[in-house]
């Protein structure tokens, strides 16, 4: 028995920025996600070991609000920036 009932799945835009781009072969999917570690598991499922090695390095915006929260529940419409670190300072 599980104390967090299931998230629902909402529909989401994932944008993909420079190497995360490369790495998933598109530059904006919709996904239906309830979290943003659920949306991320559908993502490497679909493009990939590459991907993966990716977004160990990654932040994501959420909405425009950065967010290493996994566990975040994702707004139906939410917007979900993926950037890898940038070079530079």
């Amino acid at each position: 028995m599980s104390d967090h009932p299931a998230t629902p799945a909402a529909t989401v835009t994932v944008r993909y920025f420079a190497g995360a781009r490369a790495a998933s072969g598109v530059d904006t999917e919709t996904r239906d996600a309830g979290t943003l570690d659920e949306l991320i598991d559908q993502v490497v499922a679909e493009h990939g070991e590459r991907l993966e090695r990716v977004l160990t390095a990654c932040s994501f915006l959420v909405d425009g609000t950065t967010t290493r929260d996994r566990a975040l529940v994702l707004a139906p419409g939410a917007v979900v920036d993926v950037l890898p670190p940038f070079a530079g300072g």
